[in-house]
């Protein structure tokens, strides 16, 4: 009798405790990630760089692009999200897109002054300090993204990226895509070069973007990305040329009437950094971020060309006219890019470079 009512009293004291430990099943606790740790090991961030230290950085990231862009998404995922994560919340992200922190001409500055720590800049802005870069944007100087890819992994640019940083002292930390560019226009379909005469085209500020719509009979009006829907609006310019993804995501057809595929320039975009920031790190948060930095690129290339595949249906569903040049119709555009620009660029940079970026096509 006395071994049953001692035992009715133990369970009887071991349903207390449990239902005492039950009072703060509503409030869940976590520990903190550490780097390096256990929680942190959790997830699969896809880096193989050890982080052992514990220092606070926060990083402001600024571009153009809105939210809805491949870039943006790319950045978020394999960069910000990567970085807080592995280092358990020491080094925070700050992302600014939409030009929240001015034109990209304007990031480049502050970041060469140290008032900016990241910004992803194009060939078109950084040619202003740099001028090989307007190579970048040589009308049909690669025949394919494969290409371009090659060239600007390879020699071709790591030449450039030798320039920057010896110019104004910024990192290129990866190469991404924006891909083949566009034109839109609200006056009339571009079949041939002669289409063109007369439009008011906004290009980017590469000079030899520029040469080459003069040559076309266009007249090329360069200006920040960040003016160019309200001038479409307006009629400030007739038309525009980007690639695709970025004609949809910023709502640059609603202001048009008639598209061209005409993939007459590459653009790429550069992920950077201010060195002498750079240069301060932990040599393991330096290796980080390089390596997050490359699988960012690596990411954002297959988002946009998704991205720049697909969305052409969309613009047409939206009533725009899409007209897409054969190879024979893109020929008499390429002759005018090798009877202006391409003359300008051998003189003015050495065919020898162009001939560089050039070798990779197949």
């Amino acid at each position: 009798m006395k071994k049953l009512l001692s035992l009715v009293l133990c369970l009887a004291m071991v349903l207390s405790l449990a239902a005492c430990g039950g009072g703060n099943n509503d409030k869940t606790t976590t520990a903190a990630p550490q780097p390096g740790g256990e929680t942190t090991a959790a997830k699969d961030w896809g880096i193989k760089t050890q982080v052992t230290s514990t220092d606070k950085v926060t990083i402001r990231l600024a571009y153009d692009v809105a939210e809805a862009h491949p870039s943006h998404k790319a950045t978020v995922e394999k960069f910000k999200d990567v970085l807080e994560g592995v280092t358990g919340g020491n080094i925070t992200v700050e992302l600014y897109p939409n030009s929240q922190l001015g034109s990209l001409a304007e990031n480049m500055e502050s970041m060469r002054i140290g008032d900016l720590e990241m910004a992803y800049l194009n060939d078109s802005v950084i040619c202003a300090i740099v001028p090989e870069y307007s190579l970048v944007g040589l009308p049909y100087l690669w025949t394919s993204l494969e290409a371009a890819h090659e060239a600007l992994d390879g020699d071709f640019g790591q030449y450039l990226d030798k320039k920057l940083e010896e110019g104004i002292g910024i990192l290129n930390l990866g190469w991404g895509d924006v891909g083949f560019r566009n034109i839109t226009n609200s006056k009339k379909t571009i079949n041939t070069p002669e289409d063109l005469k007369g439009l008011k085209i906004r290009t980017m500020t590469n000079p030899l973007h520029v040469e080459y719509f003069t040559a076309l009979g266009a007249i090329p009006t360069p200006m920040s990305f960040s003016e160019l829907f309200t001038a479409l609006q307006q009629k400030t310019v007739d038309g525009q040329e980007n690639p695709t993804a970025i004609i949809y995501n910023n709502a640059l057809y609603e202001a048009q009437s008639y598209m061209t595929v005409s993939e007459h320039v590459f653009t790429a975009i550069n992920m950077n950094i201010a060195k002498p920031f750079f240069d301060k790190l932990p040599a393991d948060y330096q290796a980080l971020i390089k390596e997050a930095a490359a699988n960012t690129m690596a990411y954002q290339r297959e988002l946009i060309t998704a991205e720049n595949e697909s969305r052409l249906s969309e613009i047409k569903a939206a009533g725009v006219e899409v007209t897409v040049l054969t190879t024979e119709q893109k020929a008499p555009f390429q002759k005018v890019a090798e009877d202006s620009c391409y003359k300008t660029a051998a003189q003015t940079y050495g065919q020898n470079l162009i001939d560089m970026a050039a070798a990779h096509n197949k």
